[in-house]
């Protein structure tokens, strides 16, 4: 009761003090910040790794090098339809893929850019999350087999549309007795794709497999394999079982060794953002403290009455810890809200961010990601409130012990 009658008194009358207000309002946006941060730096790696596994291999199998028949080092299959059959008798494996690689010059009227084309079976084309099912789309999928399948940035360089045709020119081309000619071929282009990543949306052409062979000179043969997998979180743990199913050369390559580093940035930036913030909540928590001492100094008489009354220095001391600590509380409370609210309504606020900054605030060929994602996380809530709250009590109870410490006879010694 007393603390309450503290919190809610008038300035003039020795109340909270501007401080107090001021303490509040800084724990709110220190808790704002927090959740914010912690909720896009989250959606930033869900959204990353959606899309390096929703388009890429989860994991990679190609064969060491080794002489052919003709005498020729090479690291293509042969074999690849007996591996594939091998790899998906592994446990977990849900779909193993043959493909053909090579990267070409694509040109069109209205210019030209360097490609990486994939050749893949039409049916395996299909089982790709964010190829067959991608956020944008132009064209029909189910015509692969009549063309190719370029990404949306290759076609916005070269500016053509479904049903337009581009070449493809290849330096590995037909050997003649003065050299190898470059190979020109050309496609109909019967479906564009958005992924969702900006490097494979302007880079990636998918070509039929049995195309690609004979484009790129791999008759019989493949260069990789690509297979996918029903926990990619648990890859590693399916290493030893695909190497023993692909047979003595073979050598694999997940989508965390292509990505590793990356993510390990990530979390190191992430716990790095957490240190930082939270030394701003603890910054907006000893706010708490002055006003605290304010609030002291000011009621030093009343604390002397009420020891003489009877009142223990327990009670004090928690009538004032009820009063810091219930602005870390609000100030706790308020924050928590306006996380969550920017977590959830991200996509309108970047808009405007993005309108009053006159465009171009997000640069999708930096951050390989079309727009800012965010992700809100339980844990991540309660790691900011746990924080918040827990240095705006410890803070708390050092000016409360002081006011419980304080001698009646000094308190009212000149009253």
């Amino acid at each position: 009761m007393i603390a309450w009658r503290y919190l809610r008194a008038r300035r003039a009358e020795g109340g909270v003090s501007v401080m107090t207000w001021i303490s509040l309002v800084g724990i709110t946006l220190a808790v704002f910040a927090l959740i914010a941060t912690l909720s896009v730096r989250a959606g930033f790696r869900a959204e990353f790794v959606d899309t390096i596994l929703g388009a890429n291999a989860h994991v990679t199998v190609y064969s060491s090098a080794y002489v052919n028949e003709q005498g020729v080092t090479s690291r293509t299959i042969p074999d690849y339809e007996e591996m594939a059959e091998r790899l998906r008798q592994v446990p977990g494996v849900t779909r193993v893929a043959p493909l053909v690689k090579g990267q070409v010059m694509a040109a069109a009227r209205a210019g030209n850019t360097g490609v990486e084309v994939f050749g893949i079976a039409p049916e395996d084309l299909a089982t790709i999350p964010r190829i067959a099912n991608p956020e944008e789309h132009a064209g029909d999928i189910d015509r692969f087999r009549e063309g190719i399948a370029i990404g949306s940035g290759v076609a916005r360089e070269l500016r053509v549309a479904p049903g337009d045709r581009i070449r493809l020119i290849s330096p590995e081309g037909v050997k003649t007795p003065f050299g190898t000619s470059p190979r020109v071929n050309a496609y109909e282009v019967v479906y564009i794709f958005t992924a969702g990543r900006y490097d494979i949306d302007r880079t990636r052409v998918y070509m039929p497999f049995a195309e690609a062979q004979g484009y790129f000179n791999r008759e019989g043969v493949a260069d990789e394999m690509e297979v996918m997998v029903a926990d990619p979180e648990k890859v590693e743990q399916m290493t030893a079982d695909l190497i023993r199913a692909g047979g003595d050369r073979v050598l694999v390559w997940t989508w965390r060794d292509a990505s590793g580093a990356f993510l390990r940035a990530l979390d190191i930036e992430d716990n790095v953002m957490f240190i930082i913030l939270s030394i701003l909540v603890l910054i907006a928590a000893m706010n708490i403290v002055s006003g605290l001492i304010m609030l002291v100094k000011n009621k030093g008489r009343d604390i002397g009455i009420l020891r003489t009354m009877g009142l223990t220095e327990g009670a004090v001391l928690r009538v004032f810890f009820i009063c810091g600590a219930f602005t870390g509380l609000i100030g706790t409370f308020f924050g928590v809200i306006l996380g969550c609210l920017f977590a959830i309504y991200i996509d309108p606020i970047f808009s405007a961010v993005n309108y009053l900054a006159g465009g171009g605030v997000w640069d999708p060929s930096i951050r390989g990601i079309y727009e800012l994602p965010a992700k809100l996380q339980a844990r991540d809530v309660f790691s900011a409130v746990a924080l918040s709250l827990g240095l705006s009590f410890v803070v708390t109870i050092f000016p409360a012990r002081r006011a419980a410490r304080m001698n009646p006879v000094e308190a009212l010694r000149y009253e």
